[in-house]
């Protein structure tokens, strides 16, 4: 953990706010809060967040559009609480662009592992088993993955914005080209846990990666029945 990484809660519920806050300070962290949207952009104009921490269930303004609005113009990590059993709320999540998701009510050290876990992939390059990444960019069908700047480049030359999740596992594939890899591969190449059973959520993020990708026709990532997913590209690697 890098020192004095900044958490930002938010949530309705006033007490959650003031208990979470005062968890995550004592575990190193700098932590703030908002109790909605609005509020959230206040504490963003005054200060940069590593990681949101963003309750689904809030008047007004959702969790969604939140985090809707978030990714329109950031790639800050975002972990969503969602009601328990509401398996839903957690696909739309993910299919908005977040990170990782925890139902309530949970328990506060499930929590940190959660954002610790999700600061360490947004700070790592998966694939490497060893040495140093390479980095620079990493070309396929017309488009370009630079590894520095973690910036999407399209074949008409279009920055293509990424969340943080998105940005692993495309980077998972780029690594690992004409290969099949299991959903279970892909979860923990890319978001550095082992799959839950029936846990669908790099369903999920790879229906949202090939929409960035505008592969409506599934040619690019492709479907392999009963085994996973297969990127259909050679890729070349170039200097940064």
């Amino acid at each position: 953990m890098n020192e004095q990484d900044h958490i930002v809660i938010v949530d309705d519920d006033a007490e959650i706010r003031s208990l979470l806050e005062d968890y995550l300070r004592r575990n190193g962290y700098e932590a703030s809060s908002a109790s909605g949207g609005r509020e959230l952009t206040r504490v963003l104009e005054r200060r940069r967040a590593d990681l949101i921490v963003l309750d689904v269930m809030m008047p007004g303004e959702d969790g969604f559009d939140v985090c809707r609005r978030l990714r329109a113009e950031s790639s800050i990590p975002i972990i969503m609480l969602t009601a328990r059993g509401e398996d839903t709320d957690k696909i739309v999540g993910l299919e908005l662009g977040a990170d990782d998701y925890l139902a309530k009510p949970f328990n506060p050290r499930e929590l940190l592992a959660r954002i610790k876990g999700v600061l360490r992939r947004a700070r790592s390059l998966p694939g490497e088993t060893a040495g140093a990444p390479e980095q620079g960019c990493l070309e396929f069908s017309g488009w370009a993955l630079n590894t520095l700047s973690r910036n999407l480049v399209s074949p008409d030359r279009v920055t293509v914005p990424l969340s943080g999740a998105e940005y692993q596992l495309l980077e998972a594939f780029l690594r690992h080209p004409n290969r099949v890899l299991s959903r279970d591969h892909l979860l923990n190449l890319s978001r550095g846990r082992e799959a839950v059973a029936f846990d669908r959520s790099i369903d999920m993020q790879v229906s949202r990666l090939r929409r960035r990708l505008r592969d409506h026709d599934s040619s690019l990532i492709q479907t392999v029945r009963g085994q996973g997913y297969l990127l259909a590209s050679e890729v070349r690697r170039t200097g940064s």
